[in-house]
């Protein structure tokens, strides 16, 4: 499944909430520093979704906030 995501960094709380069909936009409660925010976003959507980490992977936008991630099952 491919998503559009949209992420802010550098939150109090990491949260996941949906704006529309396909769009999700992530809270990530790293910096963006280092592919630091980029790693914790994978892992808080490997959680949402319930499957491993190795199953999230980011296809688009590694140095922007919008970003496109497949999450296979």
């Amino acid at each position: 499944m491919l998503l559009k995501v949209h992420v802010v960094p550098n939150a109090g709380k990491a949260k996941v909430a949906r704006v529309d069909y396909g769009t999700l936009e992530v809270r990530v409660d790293e910096r963006p520093e280092r592919g630091r925010a980029n790693k914790r976003l994978l892992e808080i959507l490997a959680d949402y979704f319930g499957v491993p980490k190795s199953k999230v992977t980011l296809v688009a936008g590694a140095r922007s906030r919008d970003k496109i991630v497949l999450v296979a099952s």
